[in-house]
C-alpha cells in the first residue's frame, strides 16, 4: 500500500499545485482515515487564494468532503471501513454540553478540518464528527453525490443563516449573497416557510438559480441602493430576517440597513473588517445571531441528510464547474473569476 496521497497545495496567493505527501494516518484511537470521493473549493478558500487572508505557504488546504471510511482507530464504534460518509467542516467530541446543545461547530474539543483537498483525511474525533450515509457512493447518481457534498458545508451553512435569522411561516426574508452559501440560504429560507424572498444577486445565471431555489425577487442594487429598493418593496418597513452570507462591511452595513425593527440577523459569513455599531442594533431591536455553522445538527438533527438522499432538494446544483485534483489551478481560478458558481473536485 502507498505512503503518500495527492493532495491539493496552496504555494502562494494566486497559485496551487498538486504534491505527493504522506498519506493521512490514525494517529489517535479515536481517527477514522476517509478515501475521498468528493471535494471542493469553497469560498472562504478565496481569501487565502486572493491574499486577503494569511495561510501558510505550501501547505494543504480544504475543508469539505465525502468519502469512504478507510481505517478506524480502536475506539471508534459509529462507523467501520466501508461505510459512506459526509465529513462535516468542523470535527467535534459529539459528547460535551456544546455539542449536545447543537453547536458542534464550536466544541472546545475539536476544531476545522484544513487538508480534504486530497485523496485521503484523518478525522479527529470520528464518532462525533462523520455522518454516516446509508449505502455506497455507487448507488447515488452524480447529482445527489454533489447534493451530499454540500451538506458537509454550504447547505448546512445557508440553513444555519435562516435558523439563526429566526425564519418563519410567511416571512419576507433578504439574502445577501448569491454564492454557494447565500444560494443554499435561499433554499434554506424556502424550506422554513418564508413567503417572500429577496435575493440580492446581480449576476443572471446566480439569480436564475436563487430563483429556481424559491427566490421571488432579485435585487440588483448595492450599497444604500438596495436598502431603499428593499424597503420600497416592504411599505417602509424593511426584511423580517436577513440572512448575511458574505462577510464582507458592505455587506454586513447593507444587512443591517434593511433589516426590519425587531428583525433578526443570521450572520455566516467570516466577517472582514465588520463593525457592529451598539447603538444601531440597539434601539432597532436588531438581534444579531451565527457563526460557523453545526453541520452534524443540521445534516442529522434538523433532517438534511433525510432530503438529500428523498431528493427533495438538491442544493449540489450550485457546483457549475468540476475539475480533477489535477487541475485544481482551474478550478480555484474558475470561481476567482466568476466563471463558476461552485467548484466541485472528483476523485
Amino acid at each position: 500500500m502507498s505512503e503518500t496521497m495527492k493532495a491539493a497545495i496552496f504555494v502562494r496567493p494566486g497559485e496551487m499545485t498538486v504534491r505527493e505527501v504522506p498519506k493521512a494516518r490514525l494517529e489517535k484511537d479515536d481517527d477514522a482515515v476517509v478515501r475521498v470521493v468528493r471535494a471542493c473549493v469553497c469560498g472562504s478558500d478565496l481569501w487565502y487564494f486572493r491574499g486577503l487572508s494569511p495561510h501558510p505557504e505550501n501547505s494543504q488546504i480544504g475543508h469539505e468532503s465525502i468519502g469512504v471510511v478507510e481505517q478506524v482507530g480502536d475506539a471508534v464504534t459509529s462507523v467501520r471501513p466501508g461505510d459512506f460518509v459526509v465529513l462535516p467542516f468542523p470535527y467535534s467530541c459529539g459528547k460535551c454540553p456544546v455539542c449536545e446543545a447543537g453547536f458542534e461547530s464550536v466544541c472546545p474539543h475539536g476544531g476545522y478540518f484544513g487538508a480534504s483537498q486530497a485523496e485521503y483525511v484523518r478525522v479527529p474525533e470520528a464518532d462525533g464528527t462523520v455522518v454516516k450515509v446509508p449505502g455506497s457512493p455507487e448507488d447515488y447518481d452524480d447529482a445527489t453525490l454533489a447534493s451530499l457534498l454540500t451538506i458537509a458545508d454550504v447547505m448546512s451553512t445557508g440553513y444555519h443563516a435562516a435558523v439563526s435569522a429566526e425564519v418563519k411561516s410567511g416571512d419576507t426574508a433578504v439574502v445577501m449573497g448569491d454564492g454557494a452559501v447565500g444560494l443554499c440560504g435561499v433554499l434554506s429560507a424556502h424550506m422554513l416557510g418564508a413567503k417572500r424572498i429577496i435575493a440580492m444577486s446581480r449576476h443572471e445565471d446566480r439569480a436564475a438559480l436563487a430563483r429556481e431555489f424559491g427566490a421571488t425577487d432579485v435585487v440588483a442594487e448595492r450599497d444604500q441602493a438596495a436598502v431603499d429598493k428593499v424597503l420600497a418593496m416592504t411599505d417602509g418597513y424593511g426584511a423580517d430576517a436577513v440572512l448575511e452570507c458574505v462577510g464582507s462591511k458592505q455587506s454586513f452595513d447593507t444587512a443591517i440597513g434593511l433589516a426590519r425593527r425587531g428583525a433578526v440577523i443570521g450572520r455566516v459569513g467570516l466577517p472582514h473588517d465588520v463593525e457592529i455599531s451598539a447603538e444601531g442594533t440597539f434601539y432597532g431591536n436588531i438581534g444579531i445571531k451565527g457563526g460557523p455553522a453545526p453541520v452534524r445538527h443540521y445534516d442529522l438533527k434538523a433532517g438534511l441528510l433525510d432530503a438529500v438522499v428523498r431528493g427533495e432538494i438538491n442544493p449540489g446544483r450550485v457546483f457549475t464547474g468540476e475539475y480533477d485534483l489535477n487541475h485544481i489551478q482551474e478550478a480555484y481560478e474558475a470561481m476567482d473569476q466568476r466563471k463558476v458558481i461552485k467548484s466541485l473536485i472528483r476523485f
